[in-house]
């Protein structure tokens, strides 16, 4: 029986490939080979040929590939081979590509989808298609028409099919009423007046059963109304498809929305705050992480103390380890109520005891998290000094990195004010150096007779060096035998038989013993102060000293495989001559000059914080010529509740100048880009928008002569990393007359590329196709950067993670270091981290 022909090509007979030939370079590594052996294999079986063996060999190894020519191809080859046995049935073998074909239709790159999608309209195997019918639906809420469209075709070939009618059973009430929404989106474009007529109408769309249409319903009313009844009914819709949706991706794509919601009806949103932190029950880290920076701008007092309640239950859930990135998970909630804490004091005194859990936390970033909160807590909230104070000693031996024992260290020098406080804070710290000496003088003869053997070891060690990133941002090198300061945290376990402090210490880490000798110092300094007798103040400052000079005995011996750093035995050194002779200048700087750092920082912090709210909250101004609209004047008869609601809220929006944006006039202006000459016969321009990994062309073409231009085409081509999604088609244009033409092109690098092209058209007096050449456009890498900001500790850890740097000479007329780097600032779209 014969069938139909999808797919007719021209092959030349004169030498047929061999079918080993073919599966050997299909077997290969080289991309540009396995694309003529599927232009080969694709050509036989048009002409006749079977090949049953490619089709494992194709599995294998083109399957696989991420080569968008190469997935093109292989779906061209699914579409031509037999899928079905002699009696109809679907082969079994070819459930091995179904999966494949889902991957394709939840593919980040919309190529991929859409290929894949217009392949499905030719595809008649019911068995294949019925379990790709979910990806097939959720791509007709894809935000890129391109998708859209061919999803639109995908479901009505499905539905077209024998049975499908019951693979895809509302199919037709749902195109219709996406059919219905496009066109009161157009007709709204146009016709701003009569937009409140079909507000109802999206409204009543919204009880769909189809989630692709309460979706489009959704951002529809988002895009015409700003009624707080409209809002709120748009943002339910989303906060309902958060929960009900499985897919990862459909979620992130809903809270972009909720996001985009936030920023401009931050009052509609507020009232939600706790369906959307529904959405912490999903396992997805990049779900939960948007879900929180989403929360953590809704706060209010009203809503605080339920949002922190739920978060401190979703941080005892972490304790139960069930997943893998638990800890990352709880780090995220612990910078959330960190957050909270610092907006709302009031709830810090429910949540610090809590955390403070986690101080001996596996995950080091997460206890680092914690000991940061504590410490700024402890200094804005002076009421619950004394419970931290209490509860951190009582903890203090199960903190298990350095840095967290570092920080505690300092929290516990500031802030153990009164007598008990300091007793049990230096009694604390002795039980976990444990017993002096640090070491035996069998230990030290074994380390020595053992390093006499192996000279070469230590030398190699000492000798390797490389350049470190320090704190202030300038380098140093450093060898390989110091790096404690600069690789991954040493975690230990503490116990009260053998305590943290001395493990640590006799992993080499002297730059903690150094912060413990500072500790030790303004401990026995308070003492002085709050302590009548001065035989126990002696008792304290000999045991101090004795325990400092353990600490320089044991960075000077042989125990350890490298000796103490230079810094860390000063710091230690200048404890011991300070303990020995104190002067009040030296005693105020190490009693309250810290201190008084300390909280300049936090003022600063809060100060910043403050001006970048206020920067924000900044609305532009209507101009002052504009029209006024009196609400209470205007005529009421036949308007419904919803009508006047949006009526309010058009004239709030023209009052205080929402509808007035610079990015819609002056700066768009400056951004149109000439394509042709203004002697041509078809004039165009450009106006490029860059956003994130889009580039899209809004291109103005104006037919100046006097004759019909048919099929009138642009056309476009890149250079670089850059590639046109759907190429535009082809156009009617009258005499006189103006189209609008979009370009849609995706950007894969950060590489500055080109774009170039054509407007082809016919004439009815010219036989041939006349062709103008259009300006070259320039898409420059500082359009995708945009100022951002992030904390010190997350910037050291990305620099360390990609260790990259370009040494660029400049020469510039510019004398003043903060001019000019305010210069490279606004030149390069950047941010300064800290303060200059």
């Amino acid at each position: 029986m014969e069938k139909s022909c999808t797919l007719l090509i021209h092959f030349d007979k004169g030498t047929p490939a061999i079918a080993n030939e073919i599966k050997e370079a299909l077997e290969g590594n080289d991309v540009s080979a396995k694309v003529d052996a599927m232009k080969k294999a694709i050509m036989l079986l048009l002409n006749g040929e079977t090949l049953p063996q490619l089709f494992i060999t194709i599995v294998r190894y083109v399957l696989p590939s991420e080569d968008h020519t190469v997935q093109k191809l292989l779906l061209l080859y699914l579409e031509i081979i037999e899928k079905t046995d002699a009696k109809g049935r679907v082969l079994p073998e070819m459930i091995l590509i179904c999966q494949n074909l889902r991957n394709n239709l939840q593919h980040p790159n919309e190529y991929i989808r859409g290929v894949t999608l217009r392949f499905l309209c030719r595809l008649n195997e019911t068995e294949i298609i019925e379990p790709l019918i979910p990806s097939v639906l959720q791509n007709l809420e894809h935000r890129h028409p391109f998708i859209r469209r061919n999803a639109i075709l995908a479901v009505m070939s499905i539905y077209k099919l024998p049975q499908g009618d019951q693979l895809l059973v509302d199919a037709p009430d749902m195109i219709e009423k996406m059919v219905v929404l496009e066109l009161i989106r157009k007709v709204c474009r146009t016709n701003r007046g009569e937009k409140a007529k079909y507000i109802k109408i999206i409204i009543a769309l919204l009880n769909s059963p189809s989630t692709a249409v309460i979706y489009e319903c959704a951002g529809t009313l988002v895009s015409l109304s700003s009624a707080p009844s409209a809002i709120k009914a748009a943002a339910n819709t989303y906060c309902q498809l958060l929960l009900s949706q499985s897919d990862n991706n459909v979620k992130l794509i809903v809270l972009d929305r909720l996001n985009e919601l936030k920023s401009s009806h931050r009052d509609v949103m507020v009232d939600l705050i706790m369906d959307v932190l529904r959405a912490l029950s999903s396992p997805n880290l990049d779900i939960q992480r948007k879900t929180l920076d989403i929360v953590l701008e809704l706060i209010t007092p009203r809503n605080i103390n339920e949002v922190v309640l739920l978060l401190k239950k979703e941080v005892v859930k972490t304790q139960t380890g069930e997943l893998e990135k638990n800890g990352e998970y709880r780090q995220m909630l612990i910078q959330a109520i960190h957050s909270c804490a610092i907006k709302f004091p009031e709830v810090a005194s429910t949540v610090v005891h809590l955390l403070m859990d986690f101080l001996g936390d596996s995950n080091v970033a997460s206890a680092i998290d914690v000991v940061v909160f504590v410490r700024e807590i402890i200094e804005t909230n002076p009421k619950l000094r004394v419970s931290i104070i209490t509860r951190l000693l009582d903890t203090f031996y199960q903190i298990r990195a350095a840095r967290v024992c570092s920080c505690a260290l300092w929290i516990i020098g500031e802030y153990c004010l009164s007598l008990s406080e300091v007793e049990s804070a230096i009694a604390t710290i002795k039980q976990c150096l444990g017993d002096l000496p640090f070491y035996s003088a069998s230990e030290e003869g074994e380390a020595t007779d053992a390093s006499k053997k192996t000279p070469q070891a230590s030398s190699i060690t000492i000798s390797s060096r490389r350049p470190a990133v320090l704190a202030d941002g300038t380098y140093a090198t450093q060898s390989a035998a110091s790096e404690t300061a600069f690789s991954p945290p040493t975690i230990v376990q503490g116990s009260l038989a053998s305590g943290n402090l001395r493990s640590l210490l006799l992993t080499g880490d002297f730059f903690l013993g150094a912060v413990v000798a500072c500790t030790l110092t303004k401990l026995v300094l308070r003492l002085e102060e709050v302590q009548p007798s001065k035989v126990e103040v002696n008792k304290a400052t000999t045991q101090t000293l004795l325990i400092l000079v353990s600490m320089l005995q044991l960075g000077q011996s042989h125990v350890l495989p490298h000796p103490i750093d230079n810094d860390s035995y000063d710091r230690i050194a200048l404890c011991m001559r300070l303990l020995c002779n104190t002067g009040d200048e030296i005693r105020k700087i190490w009693l309250q000059s810290c201190r008084q750092s300390f909280v300049k920082m936090l003022s600063e912090k809060q100060l910043r914080e403050t001006e970048e709210l206020k920067a924000k909250a900044q609305v532009s101004h209507a101009q002052p010529d504009d029209l006024i609209d009196f609400y209470h004047l205007k005529s009421r008869k036949g308007m419904s509740q919803l009508e006047l609601e949006d009526e309010v809220q058009d004239d709030l929006k023209r009052a205080t100048g929402e509808f007035v944006k610079d990015a819609d006039d002056a700066n768009k202006l400056n951004r149109i880009l000439q394509l042709t000459g203004f002697s041509d016969p078809v004039y165009a321009e450009a106006y490029v928008t860059v956003h994130h990994y889009d580039i899209v062309l809004d291109v103005t073409v104006i037919n100046r002569t006097k004759e019909t231009l048919q099929n009138l085409c642009l056309e476009l081509a890149t250079m670089g990393d850059l590639k046109l999604v759907e190429r535009p088609q082809n156009y009617t244009l009258a005499p006189e007359s103006s189209k609008q033409i979009k370009a849609n092109i995706k950007v894969s690098s950060t590489e500055t590329g080109v774009i170039f092209g054509n407007i082809v058209y016919e004439t009815s007096n010219v036989l041939e196709r006349t062709v103008v050449v259009l300006n070259d456009i320039h898409i420059d890498i500082m359009d995708y950067i945009s100022p951002a900001v992030c904390s010190d500790t997350a910037f050291r850890t990305m620099w360390a993670e990609f260790e990259w740097e370009n040494k660029v000479a400049v020469n510039t007329v510019i004398q003043e270091e903060k001019e000019f780097l305010n210069h490279i600032i606004k030149s390069i779209n950047m941010k300064c981290l800290t303060a200059p």
